[in-house]
């Protein structure tokens, strides 16, 4: 693997060789990271501070792209190496603070224009997604959250970047199936059920109109779940959007309640929205998971792939 950092001007520096590395890949939120440690000179007259993009090749495919949030050379009796981590390029959306205004109708076109390429990012893919009426952004928002609510909460799919650092707005493939059993050398696999956080309840009020919808979690009410939350809506808001909002924050709030985690000791194994089929004799929770994000490395002990995994019903 090969790391190159960009500098504003466009130009390119090789580091050397890495000692350790680690690429942290989500389903968009939160957002991907890197890190690498490389061996470091202190006669060497590059100077980090220009550097402000970062992209990894691993045999001439790109794996990483995104942007530089800190460098750190440090000189110890060991040896001397320097540090560089950031994060993908939705950091550019998410460090710029959106204008506050008001969408009569609100296009893809229209949100891609005014938040998304401004900071030059392009879209590898998108989907057909609805104009949406009385689309408004807050005061204070970031650029990603307006991109975030127009794309995910109206339509329901989650935006990402792939290790180009372009933009994804389409559903997620189900073309990837990854079979974990018996003969899969897993290091590690872990399960943790959560409770708190989860809501079993969502109360949405239009004090305006004096309408109310509730929105009920079944399934964690039968296990004996309760934690209710109660939304008021800004304005008036038809009966579709109130009850949207409810089973929203009722999708959020399930994501975590099931988490595999299980790693892997293979590079790359996989990514962001593969399904991923567990099936082995030693494990009581076999069934069909999405990953949700994906921690790629190499350290002292080799490369290693670690994959957290969620119910593909939460995961959209």
């Amino acid at each position: 693997m090969t790391g190159y950092v960009i500098s504003a001007q466009g130009d390119a520096t090789a580091l050397p060789a890495p000692l350790s590395w680690t690429f942290q890949y989500t389903s968009g939120v939160p957002c991907d990271t890197f890190q690498i440690r490389c061996l470091w000179e202190g006669t060497n007259t590059v100077d980090p501070r220009q550097w402000c993009t970062f992209q990894a090749l691993d045999e001439d495919q790109v794996v990483f792209t995104g942007v530089v949030d800190e460098c750190e050379t440090a000189l110890t009796p060991q040896g001397a190496w320097i540090d560089v981590s950031g994060r993908g390029m939705a950091a550019r959306l998410l460090d710029n603070e959106a204008l506050g205004q008001d969408y009569q109708v609100a296009t893809l076109a229209d949100i891609l224009r005014d938040h998304v390429s401004p900071y030059g990012i392009t879209v590898a893919s998108q989907a057909y997604m609805a104009p949406v009426s009385q689309f408004s952004v807050a005061v204070g928002s970031s650029e990603w959250s307006v991109l975030y609510d127009f794309v995910r909460y109206y339509h329901s799919i989650s935006p990402r970047f792939d290790r180009e650092g372009r933009l994804v707005l389409t559903p997620w493939e189900d073309n990837t199936r990854l079979l974990l059993d018996d003969a899969t050398p897993v290091t590690k696999l872990v399960c943790r059920d959560k409770r708190y956080g989860v809501l079993s309840q969502v109360v949405v009020r239009d004090r305006y109109q004096q309408l109310t919808q509730v929105v009920n979690n079944m399934d964690f009410q039968v296990l004996g779940g309760s934690r209710r939350q109660v939304l008021t809506m800004p304005g008036k808001s038809q009966y579709q959007a109130m009850r949207y909002s409810g089973q929203f924050q009722l999708d959020q709030s399930a994501t975590e309640q099931l988490v595999l985690e299980v790693t892997i000791p293979v590079l790359f194994y996989g990514k962001p929205g593969d399904l991923v089929q567990l099936q082995r004799s030693d494990w009581g929770r076999d069934g069909l998971y999405r990953v949700n994000q994906a921690q790629v490395g190499v350290d002292e002990s080799g490369g290693w792939t670690r994959l957290e995994l969620m119910s593909p019903e939460v995961l959209v």
